[in-house]
């Protein structure tokens, strides 16, 4: 009876050591299109190696293979692979913010201004601004 104890015992730990934090962007997440609300892509939200939070797209869900629209580094490669948000740093509020973001349907570079979870860490809030014009879209997270 001690074994099976301990064995449910280890098994939980181990399924809460790999669930989802939902108290952290940290994860995968589906991305929209600002228009038809479609899913575009899937984006990872990682910790980058300065401490920083950063983001790429890793699933490509029905964009063309490449992105011919980008400009610089990005042009003609796969969009699998983009880092669509870096230097993200964390604000004592519980979101995040400072960094910077580029969207590869508009091939546009932005100031991240404030990332958050919304809906019990179902759905992450990314402002973006160029100038003093903003913009927020809705991630959603990937289970």
């Amino acid at each position: 009876m001690r074994k099976i104890i301990l064995a449910a015992a280890l098994a939980s730990i181990a399924f809460s050591a790999t669930a989802q934090n939902h108290a952290s962007p940290i994860g995968k997440w589906k991305t929209l299109d600002d228009e038809t609300g479609k899913a575009m892509t899937i984006t990872e939200v990682y910790e980058a190696k300065n401490g920083t939070l950063a983001a790429k797209i890793t699933e490509n869900l029905g964009l063309p293979a490449t992105c011919t629209g980008c400009s610089g580094q990005y042009k003609n490669k796969p969009f699998v692979g983009i880092v669509t948000l870096w230097n993200l740093k964390a604000n004592k509020d519980g979101t995040w913010g400072g960094g910077n973001g580029y969207k590869p349907s508009d091939d546009r570079n932005f100031n991240a201004k404030s990332v958050k979870l919304v809906d019990g860490g179902n759905k992450l809030e990314v402002k973006g601004c160029v100038a003093f014009f903003c913009k927020t879209a809705t991630w959603v997270r990937a289970h």
